[in-house]
This record gives structure tokens, C-alpha cells and sequence, in this order.
């Protein structure tokens, strides 16, 4: 009997773990990224790391000269029975500038610019009706830079990365503000970051 107990429990372990979904988002300093994302309801993960680059494996050191073309970005895991893929869309474009290409804030370089990597034809879809439309609602009026681009290998960032808001919340708050982050985000979107 308890064999069957613990069959029944590993299909439903199965059953959920296919229902996560995954969604890569670059929106300049992952630290800041995560934190948005892993505050949404049915983000089971957000991992920093480097993606759109060409060197295997690369440490922070070897992305930040900017030479290897990689992104700070955050591979996020949903449960797109709680979440969408457009609703995370949505916190994506009220959580940095779109209208700076190369940089965020007080970041510049590549590794720094924003992006939309897609995984699949469908996100692909659905991130271009949404760059479309928020082009259409934006509340200002330079033109929409973030770039959407087909996902290539992922790589987790350096543990001491992860969760980097949480752990080091006082740097963290400290490189923030000091960088102008929130400031700039509240006078691009103004109420639409309230949502």
C-alpha cells in the first residue's frame, strides 16, 4: 500500500514540475531584476545569470569587460496557471528604461542593455503584441529601445549573485538609490509601476 502511496506522489511531483514554464528577461543589473520578478505570484525562481553572448560558462569578470557579448539577465520559472507570460511581460517593461540602448541607469555597457530573449515561437509572438502595444500607452515619448531576441545557453550567475537584494540588502539598497533606479523608473511610468 505505501508503495502506491508513494507512486501516486511521484506522478503528481511529475505533473506539477511540467507546468512550470521559464521566461529570460535582461532589464540591466540582475540584482534589481530578480528582485522584481521573484516578487510576482507564481515565480517559483529567478535566477541571474549571462545569456546572449558567445563564451561558454563566462564568470561576472569576463562579462562585465563587455567583450563577450552576454547579458546580465534573469531566467525566471513560472507557473503560468497562476502567472502569465504576458503578465510577466507587463512587469518587465515598468521595471527598466526601454528608452536607452547599452545601458541602465547608472550601468553602461552590453551586458547592461534590455532585452526580451525568447524561448519559443509563442513568446516570441506575445513579446512582440507587447512591445507594440505599451509603444502605444507608453506615458513618454522617446521611442521603445529594448530589443527582443531568440533565447540562446543560459548560465547562472556566481552564487554570491543569487538573491544578492536579500542577503546584502543594505549594499543593495545603497547601490539603488544611489545608481537613481527607482527615481527614474517612477518618472517614465509614473502610476503604471503602481499596478
Amino acid at each position: 500500500m505505501r508503495w502506491i502511496l508513494v507512486a501516486a506522489m511521484l506522478v503528481a511531483a511529475s505533473a506539477q514540475a511540467q507546468k512550470t514554464e521559464k521566461a529570460i528577461f535582461a532589464a540591466g543589473c540582475f540584482w534589481c531584476t530578480e528582485e522584481a520578478f521573484e516578487k510576482v505570484p507564481g515565480v517559483t525562481s529567478a535566477v541571474s545569470g549571462y545569456t546572449g553572448g558567445t563564451v561558454k560558462n563566462p564568470s561576472y569578470e569576463q562579462v562585465s569587460s563587455g567583450r563577450t557579448g552576454h547579458a546580465e539577465a534573469v531566467e525566471v520559472s513560472f507557473d503560468p496557471a497562476k502567472v502569465t507570460y504576458e503578465q510577466l511581460l507587463d512587469v518587465f517593461w515598468v521595471n527598466h528604461d526601454p528608452t536607452v540602448k547599452d545601458r541602465q541607469f547608472c550601468d553602461s555597457g552590453s551586458q547592461y542593455r534590455p532585452a526580451i530573449f525568447y524561448i519559443n515561437d509563442e513568446q516570441k509572438r506575445l513579446a512582440e503584441a507587447s512591445k507594440a502595444k505599451w509603444d502605444k500607452v507608453k506615458p513618454f515619448k522617446q521611442p521603445i529601445l529594448t530589443e527582443i531576441t531568440k533565447a540562446g545557453p543560459f548560465y547562472p550567475a556566481e552564487d554570491y549573485h543569487q538573491d544578492y537584494y536579500k542577503k546584502n540588502s543594505l549594499q543593495y539598497r545603497f547601490y539603488v538609490t544611489g545608481c537613481g533606479r527607482y527615481n527614474r523608473l517612477d518618472s517614465l511610468w509614473g502610476e503604471l509601476r503602481k499596478h
